[in-house]
């Protein structure tokens, strides 16, 4: 393998030296790692591949007992960066998240304890369960990559991603996530079942030992950080860019929707898709990687109306009408 230039080097060495098949081939290693732990779900680990080299956060949601914190837990112990996990409850205080100062009586000074938020990759299991106050703690952090405590501020270390998950079946206990954290994250995820094949091997697999007790990491923080800075690189034609700007307009002016997607998400879509993009072998975006990352990014931020909700008409299914309607320009898939 060709080695992958480390942060220190120059933007414009890092674009001569990273390739989309370096990019392919350090994904590709981390992918077979993860999937060895989730069986029978490529799609869920590619994009949460993808989110990851767009530098943005990822919500897991589904129904309990269907590896949720598994995938989060496999993606962060296959990149050789720290770590920390947050088990969100009730009693959770943002302090806990952010950090406090502490008071040191012998040098007279406060002294400021750096919370779970400061690592590469945070993991926060049921992030609902915890109260909107604390919830709240982790808006500044997941938008501008830093902590502001006691009227200082302190920057988190890239790369920064927050894995969370959630359990929509659950009631007792639990705080729906405001509209300003969900627009937040990039992606939305749903394991679902595996299937009857995949199930019977996880048998054979987690029957004994749980394979993240063997899983070591196979990628390097550096590598990380070189393969973002590349992403970044990918180019988007002009024709593309109206056609992200259609379809986030579409959801706005939907009489079915009461929200619509905000500026974030075009953001969002424009950069998962690059990453996409480059998981193919590609260094340019096409449409067909705007459809395929459509719903991952997009679905979570919309609210349907009253009467969309009454007829049975999910945020899915009035996304994915919305993709089938707007028009992409011919200049777009060249």
């Amino acid at each position: 393998m060709t080695a992958v230039a480390p942060l220190g080097s120059g933007r414009d060495e890092l674009e001569e030296l990273v390739t989309p098949e370096q990019v392919a081939e350090v994904v590709g290693r981390i992918r077979s790692c993860v999937e060895g732990v989730i069986e029978g779900k490529s799609d869920v680990v590619k994009t949460a591949l993808a989110v990851l080299l767009a530098e943005g956060h990822l919500l897991i949601e589904d129904v309990p007992g269907v590896g949720k914190t598994m995938l989060a837990k496999a993606l962060a112990r296959a990149v050789d960066c720290t770590v920390n996990r947050i088990q969100f409850t009730p009693d959770l205080l943002p302090s806990d998240i952010t950090g406090v100062s502490v008071y040191d009586q012998e040098r007279r000074e406060f002294e400021f304890k750096p919370g779970a938020v400061f690592a590469n990759i945070v993991v926060g299991d049921e992030i609902n369960r915890a109260s909107p106050k604390t919830q709240s703690a982790l808006l500044e952090c997941m938008e501008e990559q830093h902590v502001t405590v006691d009227g200082r501020t302190w920057m988190l270390e890239r790369p920064f991603m927050v894995v969370a998950t959630q359990n929509p079946v659950e009631m007792d206990g639990t705080y729906a996530l405001p509209e300003a954290q969900l627009d937040r994250f990039m992606a939305r995820v749903s394991m679902g079942y595996p299937s009857a094949d995949a199930e019977l091997e996880m048998l054979d697999v987690h029957g004994r030992t749980s394979p993240l007790d063997a899983l070591t990491p196979v990628a390097t923080v550096d590598e990380v950080r070189a393969l973002v800075a590349a992403v970044r690189t990918v180019h988007v034609s002009a024709e593309v860019k109206r056609y992200v700007v259609d379809l986030v307009t579409a959801t706005r002016t939907s009489p079915e929707l009461r929200l619509g997607a905000s500026p974030r998400a075009t953001l969002h879509l424009v950069r998962a898709s690059r990453a996409w993009a480059a998981l193919d072998h590609r260094d340019y975006v096409i449409p067909d990687d705007v459809q395929a990352l459509a719903a991952t990014v997009l679905t979570h931020r919309l609210v349907p109306t009253a009467e969309a909700l009454m007829a049975r008409r999910t945020a899915d299914r009035i996304l994915a009408d919305l993709v089938g309607r707007v028009a992409v320009s011919p200049g777009a898939r060249r």
